[in-house]
């Protein structure tokens, strides 16, 4: 809000002067200068890989520099808190998963209103993730899997890459339907839990496909079941969750690009405009196609209609886990 009133009184008196609306040529103008997209996990992760093939290209068509800014720190609240506090004017943006939405039930003070500090303004990018264990645990199947953790509750471990991020809820909610307990171990994102689960550490992991592809390749872990609708085609003798027996925890998730909700409509409209542009790029579809992330073009009313879905849908998982707010 500081920066739009501050605009207003620039307007205010250049249009007493002149007749002249200094905040309509600066949005006429937009992008002038550098654009930041912050990134509120560490280097390296899903989210990271995300920005840097969208923006990249939306850069090139804009000829202008997106930089993308890796701010990590309590579980995402760092980097989207400082986002939401942002000047309004397009040129902070942020990049994350569910955890915008579902945070603020977790943490009393995380610093915004999950459906009030931000606009959705484009890339719908659906994470298909893959539960994976250790290929020493004697479970082929996610049914094995949950036979084994009924007979051994709490005795088993989940490798959690941040409370409230897009893995941690949808294993919550398998552990719900399942009816099963595990012991929680938290980790600074998706690498570092990796790693303990390929050198045994850890018993049982979700990883977003595109880090997991390979080592399931390479035979040092197992996939049990896949998080998406349908099969994919690199693995398609792992099924779907559905398949494996618990369609009541077949979850999706998404990222989106959000920034401040006071931004200009029109800087809006252009940013959502040129991220579509961009999904639709053959290289852009190329580098998500390798990665397993599928892009999809959305209007603002679809980013907006999905934000408040899956806010009522995150919340209720968080109040049936029992987590209380720290």
């Amino acid at each position: 809000m500081r920066g739009m009133r501050a605009c207003g009184h620039a307007a205010t008196l250049a249009i007493m002067l002149v007749g002249i609306d200094p905040c309509a040529r600066a949005q006429s103008n937009y992008p002038s200068r550098p654009i930041h997209i912050v990134v509120p996990y560490p280097a390296g992760g899903i989210v990271d890989i995300i920005a840097r093939a969208l923006t990249e290209q939306v850069g090139r068509d804009w000829k202008q520099a997106i930089v993308v800014e890796a701010r990590p720190g309590a579980n995402s609240n760092i980097g989207t808190a400082a986002v939401g506090r942002s000047e309004p004017d397009g040129y902070t943006w942020l990049i994350t998963g569910p955890a915008v939405l579902v945070n603020p039930t977790l943490y009393k003070d995380a610093g915004w209103d999950p459906m009030q500090s931000f606009k959705c303004v484009g890339l719908a990018i659906w994470n298909q993730s893959v539960a994976v264990v250790h290929p020493s645990l004697p479970a082929n199947t996610l049914r094995e899997f949950v036979e084994i953790a009924r007979s051994k509750p709490g005795q088993l471990n989940f490798g959690n890459p941040g409370t409230g991020s897009s893995i941690d809820l949808t294993a919550q909610k398998l552990f719900q339907v399942a009816g099963i307990k595990l012991a929680n171990i938290g980790y600074k994102g998706q690498p570092p839990a990796l790693i303990d689960l390929m050198t045994n550490l850890m018993h049982f992991e979700i990883v977003s496909l595109a880090l997991a592809l390979p080592h399931i390749k390479q035979g040092t872990i197992k996939p049990l079941a896949v998080f998406t609708e349908k099969r994919i085609a690199d693995l398609p003798d792992v099924p779907t969750i559905a398949e494996a027996g618990y369609p009541g925890a077949s979850y999706v998730s998404w990222y989106g690009i959000y920034v401040p909700a006071a931004t200009p409509d029109a800087i809006v409209e252009k940013i959502h405009d040129g991220i579509n542009k961009a999904l639709l790029n053959p290289d852009v579809q190329r580098q998500l196609a390798i990665a397993d992330i599928p892009g999809k073009p959305m209007t603002l009313n679809e980013l907006a209609s999905l934000m408040k879905a899956d806010y009522e849908k995150l919340t209720s998982v968080v109040k049936a886990s029992g987590i209380t707010p720290q």
